[in-house]
């Protein structure tokens, strides 16, 4: 199998993979980036981005990540196609096989996989994407102000979804499926005293209508042990926080992580347990998976991944 030795290798395309190759680039790490299965990551699955600082009218998911791209490639990131499939981080140089065919052995790594949002797999979903269905309150919550939202899940993500979105938008139905919310209790009361929201208990969504975008929900509702009412609920926009899955599964074996996957850091830097490897965006972030917090600690790994270097 062929293999390859690199100075610092990034996985991940999104603002922390391409920040992370900028910063190494400038710093004549010759970084290689594996871009995945994604290429620009999840703001390539939005529309307009109207709160990454620098763009006061806001700007195309898929044209800001092209922008990164090219500055990363002026600073001499080598930007290539492929997927991490296995990894052996065991000892310095550290181990990574690309698409089951290829080996590089990097004496620095920057994880920045991200993570990837929890959808309740509706073929509406896909359909509507970008159209009224998001995945993100803080990032598209402003165009819904004045307008009627649903949101699902019944956790604390959901919670705290419904409660922002309810400071913009004029209506917001939270859809829980069990008769009851599985959020901490100070959340469940912001939830209820908040008199915007509307909590429909014992309800599923399973499809969504509309012309040029989302107009409305297809709503199930549990009423007994084999009954049930279907009826349909006019929206504009359609949330989903059901969780995320950070794609960080072929580190497991040697990095540490939280119950649900997200790798674990030395508190307030990208350093994992293991010298020389960095784990930066939202696969290390569980509490704001944003594009310039996503951003910022790209740069802190590629800077972390030079002093590296510098205390060798």
């Amino acid at each position: 199998m062929e293999t390859e030795r690199l100075k610092c290798l990034i996985i991940g395309s999104g603002p922390a993979g391409y920040t992370a190759a900028i910063y190494a680039g400038r710093a004549n790490l010759s970084p290689v980036l594996y871009s995945g299965l994604q290429p620009g990551g999840q703001l390539t699955t939005t529309t307009d981005v109207e709160n990454f600082p620098g763009y006061p009218q806001g700007i195309n998911g898929t044209e800001l990540m092209e922008d990164l791209r090219k500055q990363a490639e002026r600073f001499g990131a080598d930007i290539r196609a492929g997927v991490v499939t296995a990894t052996d981080l065991s000892k310095s140089p550290y181990r990574i096989t690309v698409d089951g065919s290829k080996i590089l052995e990097t004496e620095t790594l920057i994880i920045a996989t991200g993570a990837t949002a929890k959808y309740l797999g509706l073929a509406d979903e896909q359909k509507y994407a970008g159209m009224g269905v998001s995945a993100c309150a803080t990032c598209d919550g402003f165009f819904y102000r004045k307008k009627t939202v649903a949101v699902v899940g019944g956790g604390d993500t959901a919670c705290e979804e419904a409660v922002y979105l309810a400071g913009l938008a004029s209506k917001v139905y939270l859809i829980v499926r069990k008769p009851y919310l599985r959020a901490s209790k100070v959340m469940q009361e912001r939830v209820m005293n908040n008199e915007k929201i509307e909590v429909l208990f014992e309800h599923n969504a399973v499809g969504l209508f509309g012309e040029d975008g989302v107009e409305g929900v297809h709503l199930v509702k549990r009423l007994g042990e084999a009954d049930e009412e279907r009826y349909d609920l006019a929206i504009d926009g359609f949330f989903l926080a059901i969780g995320h899955k950070p794609n960080s599964e072929v580190f497991k074996p040697y990095l540490d992580t939280d119950e649900v996957g997200y790798i674990l850091t030395e508190p307030g830097t990208p350093r994992t347990k293991i010298p020389g490897v960095f784990a930066a965006g939202d696969v290390a972030d569980p509490h704001y998976r944003q594009a310039i917090t996503a951003a910022a600690s790209g740069c802190q790994a590629a800077i972390e991944a030079e002093r590296y270097f510098s205390a060798k």
